[in-house]
């Protein structure tokens, strides 16, 4: 019996009731309306999916099913450590509910069995040069375990349409076990003469990631199931969530959509940042000529970096207008375990700094630091300074979230997504008619 499968179909099917009912009523009620800085900038702003798993506020930042990530940190099991597990996130977000110790320790066994790479997709990434990027090897590996998709599996022998949400759940599972096995032996291969580390099915689902890599200090067990949790999801409208969800909803296997959705992950603009904001500190270091930088130098080198025509990596977030609750938890980790580390302490500095500036400027809508403003010091601490695998250990997370989203699209019936396009002639034509 599958506890989680039963719960999540149970789940699924009163909301696909009320979903209907729901556009039956009231259907034609407007919720947006698009302006055409929106259609040329990149449909910023524009309400136009459902993403059940987690909200974003301009304000309050990232919720996963109504909870903030402090509060996630009080409720939901942590197992051996102080943080998190994200075998409780992702229960949380499928279904909607806190899980419970003993249903934690049932999904990490149940990922545990599930975990069994095919040597094919080993042979796969070996075929790859040795230093392709990280993220590379990582979608080539995802699309060669596509050979035991259950969706694809079961479609080709004429699967029916209700049938779909469990077959892409089974995908989801095996999926998500095995990501961190295929993940660290990437790492291994790339940075470390291929000499890999088997997996400890004796423990959690973080924490083995954190061992495969190598990194033997328990303080980065309990960092990874941090990095992991907060990393998750972020609402659907992100560029690897949205990518996931399109791919998705022409059909396409769990592993073919996680796959396109990493790829989007890998772009400097979204998930690539996170190895910049360290590059850009570490250059910063380089030029300044000490470790220990003042606000004084710290400000002067900014302004620079600002003078010269390029942004301040880390800062600045699409839609937050607050400081990022997921950089505040970085912090706060740092905080009770890492605070005399000099790197850290000039990421602190540049928190300073780096604000008062940018709002100076009268021109920047969010001044304050992102997720990645602070992930890499934290890394580096524990001894990841492959800057370039950071992004890597970002999908192992958000794979997490929308796939648990995946599973939702399929179980609600969710469309081909397929938006209008507009000509420039067309808007020209519609302006002077206007």
């Amino acid at each position: 019996m599958d506890p989680l499968k039963i719960k999540f179909h149970e789940k699924a099917s009163a909301l696909r009731t009320e979903m209907r009912a729901l556009l039956k009523e009231h259907g034609d009620k407007k919720i947006d309306e698009v302006v055409l800085s929106q259609a040329f900038g990149g449909a910023r702003g524009v309400k136009m999916m459902i993403w059940e798993t987690s909200s974003l506020d301009a304000q309050s930042g990232i919720t996963f099913r109504g909870y903030s990530i402090p509060e996630l940190q009080e409720i939901l099991p942590k197992g051996e450590g102080t943080e998190p597990l994200p075998e409780g996130l992702f229960w949380l977000m499928l279904v909607g509910e806190v899980p419970t110790e003993e249903e934690v320790k049932w999904l990490s066994d149940k990922w545990t069995n599930r975990s069994q790479v095919p040597q094919h997709v080993f042979d796969a990434i070996e075929a790859l040069p040795v230093n392709a990027h990280p993220m590379t090897q990582y979608t080539v590996a995802i699309n060669a375990m596509q050979t035991e998709s259950v969706f694809a599996r079961r479609y080709a022998e004429g699967m029916n349409k209700s049938e779909y949400w469990d077959a892409t759940y089974e995908d989801t599972m095996n999926l998500l076990a095995r990501l961190p096995r295929v993940a660290a032996y990437i790492y291994r291969r790339s940075f470390k003469n291929g000499d890999h580390i088997a997996p400890d099915h004796k423990l959690d689902w973080a924490a083995n990631f954190a061992h495969m890599l190598g990194v033997k200090d328990d303080g980065f067990k309990d960092l990874m199931r941090l990095y992991l949790t907060i990393h998750a999801d972020h609402e659907g409208g992100n560029a690897s969530a949205h990518t996931t969800h399109l791919v998705g909803s022409t059909l396409s296997d769990t592993y073919n959509s996680l796959s396109a959705g990493m790829n989007a992950l890998a772009g400097p603009l979204h998930g690539l940042a996170n190895q910049e904001v360290i590059k850009w500190v570490f250059k910063m270091l380089d030029a300044l000529g000490t470790k220990t930088p003042s606000k004084e130098q710290i400000s002067d080198y900014v302004n620079s970096t600002l003078a010269n025509g390029r942004v301040i990596p880390g800062y600045g977030h699409a839609v937050l207008r607050q400081p990022d609750p997921r950089f505040v938890a970085q912090r706060t980790f740092a905080e009770k375990h890492l605070s005399d580390d000099e790197l850290i302490q000039t990421i602190w500095r540049v928190f300073e700094v780096v604000p008062p500036i940018l709002q100076s400027l009268g021109k920047v809508k969010n001044p304050w630091p992102n997720v990645d403003a602070h992930s890499g010091a934290l890394l580096v601490h524990y001894g990841l300074t492959d800057f370039s695998y950071y992004t890597v250990m970002f999908g192992v997370s958000r794979a997490m979230g929308v796939l648990a989203a995946q599973c939702w699209s399929r179980a609600l019936g969710m469309p081909l997504e397929r938006p209008k396009s507009l000509t420039t002639d067309w808007v020209k034509k519609f302006i002077a008619e206007a």
